[in-house]
């Protein structure tokens, strides 16, 4: 299992390292281009925070917090049932933790571009590998509920 959810992290990283790349050489800070009307566009910030802005410019108290889940994940996952899901869960949230804390420890900001406005809330941008976090979680609260850990009834192999 380790050996598949590093060929898969490596695999979203670089999605998330080559779109920030994209962004970060073709857009100026703070520069717009609509794709969808009134729905989505392309924005590029530079967040000092994480999510909606929380801890912003507290960069070394972000990068604690983001090696601790790394750890913890790390020791975690081999709790999990071996499967396509469980697999996939683990792979989306590192490439997606990795991808933002290299971000953060080589220009001490979070590079996002992904702006949408929904129903008329024009939701905090965002990119890749926050996107890759928020999947990851989702299929490991479904593996969890599932009973896929260890204090279930299908654990691991």
């Amino acid at each position: 299992m380790k050996r598949k959810i590093s060929l898969f992290t490596l695999l979203f990283l670089s999605i998330d390292i080559i779109s920030k790349l994209i962004i970060d050489n073709f857009f100026n800070l703070n520069e717009t281009k609509v794709i969808i009307n009134n729905f989505f566009s392309l924005t590029k910030v530079y967040n000092t925070g994480a999510s909606w802005n929380i801890l912003a410019d507290h960069r070394f108290v972000l990068i604690i917090i983001t090696l601790i889940i790394l750890v913890l994940l790390f020791l975690y996952q081999n709790k999990f049932k071996e499967n396509k899901r469980n697999i996939l869960a683990f792979s989306l949230l590192y490439g997606g933790i990795i991808g933002n804390l290299l971000d953060r420890l080589i220009y001490g900001y979070v590079i996002d571009f992904l702006d949408f406005n929904i129903f008329g809330y024009d939701y905090p941008v965002f990119n890749i590998a926050d996107i890759c976090i928020v999947f990851g979680i989702i299929l490991l609260v479904i593996a969890i509920l599932k009973k896929e850990d260890e204090n279930g009834t299908s654990s691991k192999k």
